[in-house]
């Protein structure tokens, strides 16, 4: 047998694993490295997180990603060049932690990469008949597992997408397996740059569990912000949208898009919600002149109320009432006062914070794809049923050091 294969083997036997998953997402601010122990697998996983770490993107590497990010006309080559590139810059980043970690790389059985999506382009968006969903996600898995030294799984979303899904979100296999609880329905809401939210009823069973994106959860405000103030990352705390009013006539049209007919399950991306989508609403509704506040304050009410009606359409006027409802918060999102006092208006139930469930919820996105990894060398299938967007399947593609 294969030497690799053999410590594969070995490694799935192991009755606690240690895992590294990484996650790059769409708000591109750096990679989250979050080192775990794992052990068991399916409902039987727990999962321990020892280290964690966000590893700031240098304002170069932002640039050279935003050259291809979301875009339709793009230089070829660079996103060659750049799958080789992000590839090994997240395999220094890995090497970096370990050192201040004082972990040998030899001590990490797997790292589960996620990679930096590029583009998203379900049917939902391209519109294309004869093509399928795609998305796509660089930075070569086999380059980080040569420079590690440690076996790495990637590219987690090609399995979906072959299964029959939209390639996202992935999150419900983690959050099913590590935060279901019989008794309680809960909402596992993640408002990255992207908003999306796993639902958990409480008697546990798996095909009654529920995933959509809803929108846009940070992307628009971050762009915004970025746009109009260079030097800031994205609207801190919400000190300037605190500042504005919503202005009716914007929020109205930037609600009316084909997007919000189609039904649930979706998914979305910066493709289509991006800087242009907010002109376009603009110019269609006379807004130009709205002020900087005003505008963050509407891009801001607009994630709320379209998580909002996502949540309140699909699950809690069809399922339950909903003050039966706990939500659970994650994500650069679960930091705006502001998104979370309206999504408090706009659902009256329980909002918390995911730590409350033992776990960071800035770590959570990177510990789930450990726990994806994870599955995927011990661990086998859930039965989801066969409802849209929950293929029953493992997932993760796996390179060796040599």
């Amino acid at each position: 047998m294969n030497a690799n294969l053999e410590k594969l083997y070995r490694i799935a036997q192991k009755p606690i694993r240690t895992i590294i998953g990484l996650m790059s997402g769409t708000s591109l601010d750096g990679l989250d490295v979050a080192l775990c122990k794992i052990s068991g697998s399916g409902e039987n996983t727990q999962v321990q997180l020892i280290h964690f770490e966000t590893i700031d993107y240098s304002e170069a590497e932002k640039l050279e990603i935003r050259n291809i990010f979301a875009k339709k006309n793009i230089d070829f080559q660079k996103l060659v060049m750049l799958n080789e590139w992000i590839g090994t810059r997240h395999a220094t980043m890995v090497l970096a932690c370990l050192k201040r970690w004082n972990i040998p790389p030899n001590n990490v059985d797997l790292i589960a990469s996620h990679g930096q999506t590029v583009f998203h382009a379900p049917k939902i968006l391209h519109q294309q008949d004869e093509f399928p969903n795609a998305t796509l996600q660089i930075g070569d898995g086999d380059h980080i597992a040569v420079k590690t030294g440690i076996i790495t799984l990637s590219d987690f979303r090609q399995k979906h997408l072959a299964a029959g899904g939209e390639g996202a979100p992935l999150a419900i296999y983690g959050d099913y397996f590590l935060f279901k609880k019989k008794g309680e329905n809960r909402i596992m809401l993640n408002m990255g740059g992207i908003a999306n939210f796993t639902y958990l009823p409480a008697s546990g069973n798996p095909k009654e569990v529920f995933v959509t994106d809803t929108g846009t959860g940070n992307t628009l405000i971050d762009a915004f912000t970025r746009l109009l103030f260079p030097e800031k990352a994205y609207d801190k705390n919400a000190e300037i949208a605190k500042t504005g009013t919503p202005n009716p006539r914007l929020l109205k049209a930037l609600k009316t898009n084909d997007f919000f007919l189609k039904p649930f399950p979706k998914t979305t991306g910066p493709e289509l919600f991006n800087i242009d989508y907010v002109v376009n609403a603009q110019k269609a509704s006379g807004t130009e002149t709205v002020s900087i506040p005003d505008v963050l304050a509407t891009l801001t009410r607009f994630s709320a109320e379209t998580i909002a009606e996502a949540i309140n359409t699909t699950i809690v006027k069809t399922t339950y009432p909903v003050s039966d409802f706990i939500i659970y918060m994650s994500g650069g999102g679960a930091h705006n006062p502001l998104l979370v006092n309206w999504l408090k208006e706009l659902i009256p139930c329980d909002f918390l914070p995911t730590e409350t469930l033992g776990l960071s919820g800035d770590a959570k996105e990177a510990l789930l794809f450990a726990v994806l990894a994870n599955e995927t060398v011990a661990g086998g299938t859930s039965d989801f049923g066969s409802k849209t967007g929950i293929p029953s399947l493992s997932m993760g593609k796996i390179s060796f050091p040599t």
